[in-house]
């Protein structure tokens, strides 16, 4: 057959009901158009036929003959295009990248019959894209406002504040960024998990002969047998209870039992049905059947089924107790729901191994490979790709072990790409909490107590649940002033899909139980709920529950202060609509957070390097992975604002394990405070190598042009390499029995209004508005700090109206739904200021603090609009209307 894409006529040989996604990307190498479910879910692989949006995963490969097919490749040869792409760069539209090139396409088709389209037009035109990151606002702006770039516009200034665009921002507008699906060798060798279908069970397999003569394309099958070091995986170092091939017994649905390798046709043909196992089923133990007494040991290296505990006691002098509040609260599983499935390929090159792969943690991944093939860490290349979306769910290694030891087995190229069925059925989630708390304050409000007991579902292997049950305690009271605080947070083994890092760990659960408990406190003591959180926030010089005294940089006093207008004018607009009566409610909630950057009381470093060549090359050697987020740029301004050069003289070397320093991993809202002040010590180092050299002042203007460097306008000749290294890992101590401690070195504050209507019929609930106020230390670059806001509450959103888990029941975009453009409302962000002496130029971490308000805001406006409390998320339909009945039934 004939296509014509992107106005070149290209002959295809493929079978004529190929997908035509398959087309673009085997066949024509046009891997601009992503995979995200190959199911018409996510919108991912969106292109124009004939000037019309399709999911090029839905059209048969025929259908397409005589057809304009135009992908993102091509965009930039129409000017419409090519300013669309201007507008993305500029508004920050683009995050991770992996749903860009479908938004565009999508956009693209709107565009060429409206080229000023409403934000409702908008709306419905990329209604079928699914995004992660961005929270859609920002996509929105930009395709409103594309009209106005089609010249290219001034570039702004690239200091630390500037509102520069992403400098990886150009390769995902043009669908060149290379995802793990996206790059391998041409003769790479194909490979396919094969994952338990049940929870808990013993099995035997048989004999594996009769199937590789049965499928010729077919090489190996691989299992516990076959991995040359230890199988097993895990994040902490003396937890390391993960097989990567289970050995005769499996823990949950999706745990895997080997892997077939061969041509992909060979190893997708083989069913399931066919392979040769025995099972013995065993009874599957959710929470409470894994603690009950007698209950089995799921793990035999530690008894009973409690992975591990985190307590917090302090007992302070206090008021008596006046107004008493209580609840138990659950949280269910939430899933990552990243755009890109884990994809990637490994290559032996001698007696070394290199990894090409998604991943938020490259040293981590390199330990994990180094230990499955018996190798030293050395030996081992962990080279990321481009990530599509994270959010914690690339912290654990997925592809990296299986690849690494058939590639390093056979001598060949190995690669992999997770289906969504099997990425949903085997990655980490959020974990489901049971919370029980009960808090107090006096007769004027301030508050006096929080007892705290937490069960976290850490599912069937550790993952990050240590980190979790050691991180709630702390978080546990709020961003408030509690003098008597006792909380316990428990991991415990169950037979469910293992729960990991998600945005938070565990602290967005806590703050849904504390903040819901502090509103029912407010209204006991007849106190606005806004004025009794600024009452209880905590303030520079105050004493936190874990002894930590918080000397800077505690900014929620002027979130609240900075909201206040707003709660008072959304608040007198309810009123006034009720008034009116009638069966849609409006309210208003408001919630606020705090959540310590870094690692919880150990040590978080960073490693930074520049370098100076003879020749006037400069190159920043940064090893942070982004993810989306934007540190690739974010540290950039600031390496570039403590040299005293322009971000654009950088050369970026990124990532790469075999070139760069370990710069840790990309969670707990760290990079922009740890490598970001690694990279202004890096920077500050090198200015005072050269400042040195050339016996220049302390304000002496550095240039760098045509390869030779200026000081204060005069040439310097270099005779060698400069370089700066800079270091940074936050002053913390580990917390004791009790809890004692100072367990980070700074903390983001934040508090967030919503505003809803629920219609009490149905169970409803459409979002108006929300209001965020968040104190960043310094915005480094605004543009990018909104940008994590909009994505953190486009998922706080989920976490409260609409995402739940079911494990062997959600295993795909179509029946797991997360917010789309139409669900998040207009949102306001207001950045406070309050600058962190430790951090780069007084800057802290946006990542998760984001999203840890936003349910607990969302739930106290839908108590507002109806008096009825949510003790279960999310609040589907019934689940309201269950609660409304509640209230009727207390009344």
């Amino acid at each position: 057959m004939i296509l014509t894409v992107n106005g070149v006529e290209t002959r295809c040989d493929s079978p004529p009901e190929t997908r035509l996604s398959a087309v673009l990307r085997d066949t024509l190498g046009l891997t601009g158009t992503k995979i995200g479910c190959d199911a018409g879910d996510c919108g991912a692989c969106t292109v124009l036929l004939d000037g019309a949006q399709v999911c090029a995963c839905l059209v048969p490969a025929a259908q397409a003959e005589g057809c304009a097919v135009r992908t993102v490749e091509g965009l930039a040869e129409d000017p419409l295009g090519a300013a669309l792409q201007r507008a993305f760069l500029h508004h920050g539209a683009a995050q991770c990248g992996i749903c860009t090139p479908g938004m565009l396409m999508a956009a693209m088709e709107l565009l060429a019959r409206d080229p000023t389209p409403s934000r409702a037009a908008v709306q419905d035109a990329i209604g079928g894209v699914l995004c992660r990151c961005t929270g859609y606002l920002k996509i929105i702006d930009a395709i409103c406002d594309a009209h106005r770039f089609r010249a290219p516009v001034a570039a702004p200034g690239d200091a630390v504040g500037a509102r520069l665009p992403r400098l990886d921002g150009a390769a995902k507008v043009a669908g060149f960024d290379r995802y793990g699906a996206d790059a391998a060798p041409a003769d790479a060798l194909w490979l396919r998990p094969v994952r338990s279908p049940h929870a808990h069970a013993r099995f035997t397999l048989g004999d594996v002969t009769p199937l590789l003569a049965a499928h010729p394309g077919l090489l190996r099958v691989l299992t516990a047998r076959d991995v040359p070091g230890a199988n097993s995986f895990g994040i902490y170092p003396d937890i390391k209870d993960q097989p990567v091939f289970a050995d005769g017994y499996v823990r949950y649905r999706g745990d895997c039992l080997l892997a077939l390798l061969g041509t992909r046709e060979a190893v997708e043909a083989v069913r399931f049905n066919a392979l040769p196992i025995a099972w013995e089923m065993l009874p599957p133990l959710d929470v409470a059947a894994a603690l009950a007494p007698g209950a089995p040991d799921l793990h035999g290296f530690r008894p009973g089924n409690v992975l591990t505990t985190g307590r917090l006691h302090c007992e302070r002098a206090a008021p008596a107790e006046v107004h008493v509040a209580a609840g138990a609260f659950e949280t269910g599983f939430v899933e990552h729901a990243y755009i890109e499935p884990e994809a990637g390929y490994a290559a032996r090159i001698g007696d070394a191994i290199e990894v090409f792969a998604c991943t938020q943690a490259p040293y981590m991944d390199r330990e994990e490979v180094a230990r499955v093939l018996g190798l030293p860490q050395e030996s081992v290349r962990i080279i990321p790709s481009a990530c599509g979306g994270g959010f914690g769910g690339k912290l654990d290694v997925s592809i990296q072990p299986m690849i690494a030891i058939a590639a390093w087995i056979t001598g060949q190229p190995v690669r992999a790409i997770w289906t969504r069925t099997e990425s949903m059925a085997s990655s980490t989630k959020r974990h489901p909490a049971r919370i029980a708390a009960r808090a107090a304050c006096d007769a004027e409000g301030r508050l006096v107590s929080l007892d705290f007991d937490g069960d976290f579902d850490t599912g069937a292997y550790a993952s990050w649940g240590p980190t979790v049950a050691g991180r709630v305690p702390v978080h546990a009271s709020g961003p408030y002033r509690v003098p008597r605080v006792r909380a316990v947070a428990r991991a415990v083994y169950t037979n469910n899909p293992p729960s990991g890092a998600f945005r938070g760990f565990g602290v967005p659960q806590a703050a849904i139980a504390q903040e819901a408990l502090y509103d029912a406190l407010a209204d006991q003591a007849g106190i606005d709920r806004l004025e009794f959180r600024a009452l209880n926030a905590l303030r520079a010089g105050d004493t936190t529950a874990t002894g930590q005294v918080i000397a800077h940089s505690a900014g929620l006093s002027a979130c609240l202060d900075a909201l206040r207008p707003h709660w008072r004018t959304l608040r007198t607009e309810a009123a006034a609509f009720n008034a009116q009566g009638g069966a849609i409610r409006r309210g208003t909630g408001i919630a606020c957070m705090w959540y310590g950057i870094g690692n919880t009381g150990m040590s978080n470093p960073s490693t930074m390097r520049i370098s100076l060549d003879p020749d006037g090359r400069l190159t920043f050697w940064n090893g942070a992975v982004d993810i989306g987020q934007g540190s690739t740029t974010v540290l950039a301004q600031i390496a570039a604002e403590a040299l005293g050069l322009p971000v654009a003289v950088f050369a970026l070397v990124l990532g790469d394990t075999a070139l760069t320093a370990d710069a840790g991993k990309t969670s707990a809202s760290r990079q922009t405070f740890v490598s970001g002040r690694a990279a202004q010590e890096a920077g500050a180092a090198l200015r005072a190598t050269i400042l040195r050299l050339t016996n220049a002042g302390a304000d002496a203007r550095l240039a760098l042009e045509g390869g030779q460097l200026f000081v204060d306008g005069a040439p310097v000749v270099l005779k060698e390499a400069l370089e700066g290294i800079g270091q940074f890992d936050p002053p913390t101590v580990p917390l004791d029995a009790d809890g004692q401690g100072i367990p980070y070195a700074t903390y983001g504050f934040a508090a967030q209004i919503a505003s809803l209507d629920v219609d009490t019929r149905l169970g409803t609930v459409a979002l108006r508005r929300i209001v965020a106020a968040h104190d960043v230390g310094r915005a480094v670059n605004p543009t990018l700090v909104e940008g994590q806001i909009h994505g953190g509450i486009a998922q706080g959103i989920g976490l409260a109206l609409m995402e739940e888990y079911i494990p062997g029941r959600t295993e795909n975009l179509h029946d797991y739904l997360i917010p789309t453009a139409g669900d998040v409302p207009p949102i306001d962000c207001i950045l406070i200021e309050d600058p962190e002496p430790l951090g780069p130029f007084g800057a802290k971490g946006i990542g998760e603090p984001a999203l840890v308000p936003t349910a607990p805001a969302i739930l106290s406006a839908i108590h507002d609009a109806t008096g009825a409390r949510l003790h279960r998320v999310p609040a589907l339909p019934h689940r309201v209307l269950e609660a409304l009945n509640r209230r009727e039934m207390d009344r």
